[in-house]
Parts: structure tokens; C-alpha cells; sequence
């Protein structure tokens, strides 16, 4: 057997256990890099060229600066700022309030930590207020699933991305460059509960008693103000990258060490906040991407689909299948394997019809990002599941038009900031 028909069947497994989750993700990925590896399709080098990845150490370095200001209480202190707010009262002026500051935390933290922060806080607010927890937390999750893509470190599916458009042309993504067209996302989607997904939403009582509040008054303030002020000058350091000629990942490993040095975690929180799940399936999975390159199995996916839209296949044809197939995995599968898998197959279909790979890459990172119709397709989804005592359809109900409208408008925007030619 061919190496490409070796990497092909790899993918198909790849897929079918992303899908399922029979097996933990990362556990999936370990089994397509080891198994790429004894039969030949790649040697033990480049199987194993992930992990030491930059895409792998920037993540590690901000898992550890996000964990900082979860860790301190600083994080709770900015999702707590919905309730000191005295002109916030009504239950629509409430919701607005909570998906604005979800928005601006998942633009930087990690979504499911900064679900883990607000669901407390939403619940404190909803008992409060006396308003149903799935009226505010359903609007809460969709707002966090499209804000992690506003910048490179939102979501690990947006540096994948990145990292293959820069070893593909030379040149990655702006740090805030995908916020040209999930931030209208963001807005689309604050405006839609606004003014007509809130009369979609459940009135669901809960199931079970989510956790409440941590106490973090024993955490000296100062080590809250530094793990916020050490990410912003990590931000800051990543938007000027070319400038100040520090690499992202190395500016991550920076901000971390910092941490460390000046007491504000000690060791074992900084190897605590590391998800480690998240570090295989990336280190894994690239040995996917490695695969379909050097075994021309990628070519022969492009061409296959080159060949479905046509001999003359426009941009927009491409585009819109990049978005549908990116839209529909990502409901039933994490975003970050869906990019994961997506991301070497578009961009040698991108290269095989001589259009931009920028174009394709960011379609496939916003497509992965509308996981809003079903409770398995992020964390956070699955995390308001219970907090909120939702039943699947509501996710269905209250999603499938923000989907579709969403869709639209990444469809037009998509063109307008990353043209195919």
C-alpha cells in the first residue's frame, strides 16, 4: 500500500474518532502519529516534530499566564464587574453586559477557563436578578465559541492556522487579523439575543448544583494586578512582534517565567495550568499535516475536490464549501481538532487552485468557530449543559439561526478581508 492510501485511511480514522470521541482526542492523535510512524509514511523526526512545534510552546507559555489570573482571582474580579454596574438591571441590559465581558476575556484566556469563571458569577447574577441561568448562560457560551478567534492566543485552533500559513508562504496572521471578521461576529451575535434569539431562549431550571464561588481574599492584590499587567505587556509584546523582534512563543515562555520567578504561581500551578490534552492532539495531529504533504495524499484530496466544484470552480464556490464542512464538524467535534484537520487539506487545495492560502486558512479557523447547535461541540457548551439544566434541542433552537445568519456574514466578510486572489 501507497504511502498516501496509508495516510488517507489515517485520516478517515482520525475523523471517525474525533467524531465519536469513543477515546480521548489526544489519545486519537497519539495513535495517527505513532501509527504514520511504523509504517513509514513518516520517520520517528518528523512524526515527532509537533511537540517541539512553536505552535506547542506558545500555547504552554499562555496556558501558564492564563492559569495566573485564574489562580490569583483576577479573572473572577473581571467577570465580577457585570454586577457593579447600578444602571444594569433588566434582564436584556444584563445579558448584554455578560456577553460583552465574556467576549473580552475569551478574546485572550481560554474558553473553557473563562466559561469556568462567568458560570458562577452568571448563576450568583441570575439568583439575584430572578431570571433563569439558561436565558443568560446559552447567550454567554455562543458569545465565547466566536470571541476566542479575535485574536492569535483566543483559541488553539487560530495559532494551528497561523503557524501552517507561515511554514506555507513565510508569512502568518496578524495578531488581532482574525478579528476583522469574527469581531462583526461578535457584534452580530450580541445584536441577534438582543432583539430576537432572547424570546428563543429556555426557561430551564437546573439540574445540578454547579460549584460557587472561590474565595481568593488570602491572594495578595499585588499578584493579581501583576498576572494581569504581565498578560497585557505579553499582548502588547505579540502585536508588535516584528517590531520588537521577540517570536510569539517566545514571548509566551517570557510572560511565564516572569510568573514563576516573582512568586505570583509557584511551580506546580504553572505545570497545573498546562493542559496537557491540548499539547498532544496538537503535537500529534501535525504529524497528520506532515503526512498529507510528503505523501502527496493532501494533492490527492485537493484535486478530488477541486474536481467536485468543477474544472472552472470560482473563490466563492471553494469558500463556501471550506465554511459549510468547517461549520458542520465543529458541532460535533472540538474546534481545535476540526482546524486540526482541516488546515492541511485547504491549504493544498488553496495551492492547487493557485488562490491565497490566507484566505483559506482564515475560513477554516472562522467556519471551526460557529459551535453553537449542540452541547458536545466545545467544552463550555457541555460545561452550561448542567449549570443551566438545558436539553439538546435548545442549543438547536436558539443556534440554528445565529448559525445560519453567521454563516452568511463570514461568507460576505470573508472575501472583503482575506480575498482568494
Amino acid at each position: 500500500m501507497s504511502p498516501a492510501a496509508i495516510t488517507l485511511l489515517f485520516l478517515l480514522l482520525a475523523l471517525i474518532l474525533f467524531i465519536s470521541e469513543k477515546i480521548p482526542l489526544a489519545l486519537t492523535s497519539m495513535i495517527v502519529c505513532i501509527g504514520l510512524i511504523l509504517t513509514g509514511v513518516l520517520t520517528p523526526a518528523q512524526g515527532f516534530a509537533g511537540f517541539v512545534s512553536p505552535t506547542v510552546i506558545l500555547l504552554a507559555g499562555m496556558f501558564v499566564i492564563g492559569g495566573a489570573l485564574f489562580e490569583t482571582g483576577m479573572a473572577n474580579e473581571i467577570g465580577g464587574l457585570i454586577t457593579r454596574f447600578p444602571f444594569i438591571k433588566t434582564e436584556r441590559q444584563i445579558m448584554v453586559a455578560i456577553m460583552v465581558i465574556s467576549a473580552a476575556m475569551s478574546t485572550f484566556l481560554s474558553n473553557t477557563g473563562t466559561a469556568a469563571v462567568l458560570i458562577p458569577v452568571v448563576l450568583g447574577i441570575s439568583t439575584r436578578f430572578d431570571i433563569a441561568p439558561s436565558k443568560l448562560l446559552l447567550p454567554m457560551a455562543c458569545v465565547i465559541t466566536v470571541a476566542g478567534t479575535i485574536s492569535l492566543v483566543g483559541t488553539p485552533s487560530n495559532m494551528i492556522a497561523h503557524v501552517a500559513l507561515k511554514e506555507a508562504t513565510g508569512s502568518g496572521f496578524g495578531f488581532f487579523e482574525y478579528g476583522l471578521v469574527s469581531i462583526p461576529l461578535v457584534i452580530i451575535a450580541i445584536l441577534f439575543f438582543v432583539l430576537f434569539g432572547y424570546k428563543l431562549l429556555p426557561d430551564r431550571t437546573p439540574i445540578e448544583k454547579f460549584e460557587q464561588f472561590t474565595n481568593y481574599s488570602h491572594i495578595p492584590s499585588w499578584k493579581r494586578w501583576f498576572s494581569l499587567g504581565l498578560l497585557l505587556g505579553t499582548v502588547i509584546t505579540m502585536i508588535f512582534e516584528e517590531q520588537i523582534g521577540i517570536p510569539l512563543h517566545v514571548a509566551s515562555c517570557i510572560g511565564a517565567i516572569l510568573l514563576v520567578l516573582a512568586g505570583v504561581i509557584n511551580e506546580k500551578q504553572a505545570y497545573k495550568a498546562i493542559d496537557s490534552r491540548v499539547i498532544f492532539l496538537l503535537g500529534g495531529t501535525l504529524a497528520l499535516g506532515t503526512a498529507l504533504e510528503v505523501s502527496g495524499a493532501g494533492s490527492i484530496l485537493a484535486n478530488a475536490v477541486i474536481g467536485m466544484l468543477g474544472d472552472h470552480a470560482s473563490p466563492r464556490a471553494l469558500l463556501a464549501a471550506i465554511l459549510i464542512l468547517a461549520g458542520t464538524l465543529t458541532q460535533c467535534m472540538s474546534n481545535t481538532a476540526t482546524t486540526v484537520l482541516l488546515v492541511p487539506v485547504n491549504l493544498t487545495i488553496a495551492q492547487a487552485m493557485q488562490a491565497d492560502p490566507r484566505a483559506a486558512m482564515a475560513a477554516t479557523v472562522i467556519g471551526g468557530s460557529l459551535a453553537v447547535l449542540t452541547p458536545i461541540a466545545t467544552p463550555h457548551n457541555i460545561m452550561i449543559y448542567a449549570a443551566a439544566g438545558l436539553k439538546a434541542i435548545d442549543y438547536v433552537r436558539t443556534g440554528l439561526p445565529l448559525f445560519i445568519l453567521m454563516l452568511i456574514v463570514s461568507f460576505i466578510l470573508l472575501p472583503f478581508f482575506f480575498p482568494f486572489y
